[in-house]
């Protein structure tokens, strides 16, 4: 079973995914552009410029995302994960900007100001970057089967709440 986990920047994906696919017994597929980012020596907001003015940068990651996730038992937690792979069971995880840009700030060691100023731009930047490349817009949520807030549950909370979903998909 795949399921794919999706969520702006600072929503806690990552962290309820790794949960989930503990809980799950599942391997967790997580590449991120950050990565990319400092394997070139550059920003994260460098690397997405790049990404911006070349598709191609785009399309080699998510295949790459597709061809980790093709093994099945996974948890997926990327940005366009329910968008990329075949997934069983697609989950949103969301938080106001205040929060995301709180959890980043204590993450990267920046103010809350510059964390919450990074999010919208990194935000903007992916949402029009995804409709360029792909025609998907990441804001539209009718691609998912459940939607959960890291802002209202705590990790160990929406997996409980992910699983009855799972389960559900599983008859």
């Amino acid at each position: 079973m795949i399921i794919a986990v999706s969520g702006l920047a600072g929503s806690g994906k990552n962290t309820f995914g790794k949960a989930l696919a503990e809980k799950l017994g599942y391997r967790v597929v997580c590449p991120t552009f950050k990565d990319l980012a400092e394997k070139e020596g550059v920003s994260l907001m460098e690397f997405q410029e790049k990404a911006a003015k070349d598709p191609e940068i785009d399309k080699k990651f998510d295949e790459e995302l597709k061809g980790q996730a093709k093994g099945g038992d996974c948890v997926v937690t990327t940005w366009l994960g329910p968008w990329m792979v075949d997934a069983d069971v697609k989950v949103l995880v969301f938080a106001p900007q205040k929060v995301r840009a709180e959890r980043l700030a204590a993450r990267d060691g920046k103010s809350v100001e510059e964390a919450a100023q990074h999010i919208r731009e990194r935000d903007a930047q992916n949402r029009e970057r995804y409709r360029k490349v792909y025609g998907i817009d990441i804001h539209d949520t009718s691609n998912f089967d459940i939607a959960l807030s890291s802002a209202s549950y705590k990790p160990e909370q929406m997996v409980d709440i992910a699983m009855h979903a799972i389960e559900h998909k599983k008859r």
